[in-house]
């Protein structure tokens, strides 16, 4: 293994899922819930996503990222909810799970896919210079890898691939 594949897969911090959120219809709120089934074939349970490819089933973004965003608009917070992703989740980089596998609670199991750049409806739910403020802050995208249940202070830990 070379030094830099041994640095990207040396990741002692844990996570910890903060918030999640579904919306049962395309652009409708989001609706906050304690906890979430996961399947590989429905992506979360009760949330509109299917999508055929199903590399956005689960959206994910830091919470440290929505105190920068809050920062960058100078509003004293942003809710969750506006953002338009899946789940908050503290305490790790997410960035550093890019094409790498990781594991949610004690069963569920997804695989980042992507980031998840944002979309116009920033500036709406944000106000103006929402866009922006949210590039290179919008998260992560994921796919199902392992079925379970997602719940609220659940850890978010690198699956290390051998």
């Amino acid at each position: 293994m070379s030094n830099l594949q041994l640095l990207l897969n040396t990741m002692p911090q844990t996570g910890t899922v903060q918030w999640i959120g579904i919306r049962p219809v395309k652009k409708a709120n989001l609706t906050l819930v304690n906890q979430v089934a996961v399947s590989i074939e429905k992506g979360l349970e009760g949330d509109h996503y299917t999508g055929k490819s199903r590399k956005r089933q689960v959206t994910l973004i830091q919470a440290e990222h929505l105190k920068t965003v809050a920062a960058i608009l100078k509003k004293e917070n942003i809710d969750p909810a506006t953002l338009r992703r899946n789940m908050v989740v503290s305490g790790i980089n997410l960035l550093a799970l890019k094409d790498k596998t990781f594991q949610i609670g004690d069963q569920v199991i997804l695989k980042m896919t992507g980031l998840c750049h944002p979309c116009s409806r920033m500036e709406e739910n944000l106000g103006t210079g929402g866009y922006n403020a949210m590039r290179g802050h919008g998260g992560i995208t994921a796919m199902v890898v392992q079925d379970g249940v997602i719940k609220i202070g659940d850890k978010v830990k690198l699956l290390i691939e051998e």
